[in-house]
């Protein structure tokens, strides 16, 4: 039998392969029951050029997993990228649900000048 984390791993490696393909800077997201994480990886994984974090100073204080909290940390990411000259990636949601605080962090990130 297949668990939960197996099946996501597996989900998560066929859009990976996808987006390494397409040759584009990744956003990738990983979520833990308490915190939220982003990054922005090179196209070929190997390097992070930015990332953030509800384990960031700045985001820190207050719940730190929830929708809000994933808001700020799409917003903080977007805002790290485009000063780092990124403003196109392709989303990689490490193949958990797009929905929740996923969806908020992409929304965001949006909303705050990354194309995906």
């Amino acid at each position: 039998m297949i668990d939960k984390k197996t099946s996501r791993l597996r989900r998560a490696k066929k859009t990976r392969f996808k987006i390494r393909e397409l040759k584009v800077e990744r956003l990738s997201v990983n979520r833990t029951p308490r915190h939220i994480y982003a990054q922005v990886l090179t196209s070929d994984g190997s390097r992070v050029l930015v990332s953030a974090s509800t384990l960031d100073k700045e985001l820190r204080s207050g719940s730190t997993g929830n929708i809000d909290a994933a808001t700020k940390v799409g917003a903080l990411i977007a805002e790290r990228a485009k000063s780092a000259g990124i403003t196109k990636v392709a989303f990689d949601r490490s193949g958990f649900r797009y929905h929740g605080r996923v969806k908020a962090l992409a929304d965001a990130a949006r909303e705050n000048g990354l194309e995906f």
